[in-house]
């Protein structure tokens, strides 16, 4: 799976309001060309909006984000998503994930949550919050201690279409993940049209990166 997700270059992070509004957004990335979803856990309407996806569009690469509690890493695993995410490192979470075979990729910000999640076997790291954290110029600093040790990062918080380009170019981001791929508001509007073309735009910048 960690192969696999090192091949899509952009990850869109999805808060949904509306279970029934999860697969016909989803629908709307694979229009695009996008075939990986991160639904976060921040809504009451996440478990079965990620249920909804996993049985309408098994092609779909479907992660669950922003899982901090336990019961959260139990409900992605009963569903059986691809991978799991989280904003900060939590060793209890990660070892839950990895006892049931499936990817998770915490959220560091310091040297020492990298050196934590390597000495658990992580290989793909979240920087979150980028922007806030110190942004590009951050990660290109982290690059030369961790750069050999083939640790990748997923950027997110602060990048956009605007400077996305800017992160894909730093050889340790394997992918960028970002909101503005598909909003609550036009989620709720049901911009389907509007999401897949933001989504073609967000994979041409990628390719050219």
């Amino acid at each position: 799976m960690l192969n696999e997700l090192l091949k899509r270059p952009v990850i869109p992070v999805i808060v949904i309001d509306d279970a029934n509004d999860a697969v016909p957004l989803a629908e709307a990335l694979l229009a695009g060309g996008m075939d990986v979803i991160e639904v976060t856990c921040r809504t009451a309407a996440a478990p079965q909006a990620l249920a909804n996806i996993k049985k309408a569009l098994p092609e779909m690469m479907l992660g669950a984000g922003t899982v901090v509690t336990p019961d959260q890493a139990k409900m992605c695993i009963d569903t059986g998503v691809s991978f799991g995410l989280a904003p900060g490192m939590n060793p209890d979470t990660i070892s839950y994930f990895q006892e049931n075979d499936t990817l998770f990729i915490p959220g560091v910000m310091t040297p020492s949550e990298i050196e934590a999640g390597l000495a658990m076997g992580l290989k793909m790291l979240k920087f979150f919050p980028a922007g806030a954290a110190g942004g590009v110029n951050m990660l290109k600093n982290f690059a030369a201690p961790y750069a050999p040790l083939g640790v990748k990062f997923c950027p997110t918080g602060g990048v956009n279409l605007g400077n996305m380009k800017e992160w894909l170019e730093l050889p340790v981001v394997s992918a960028i993940g970002g909101s503005w791929l598909a909003t609550k508001q036009q989620i709720a509007d049901k911009q389907w049209a509007t999401i897949t073309q933001q989504v073609k735009d967000a994979l041409a910048i990628a390719a050219e990166a």
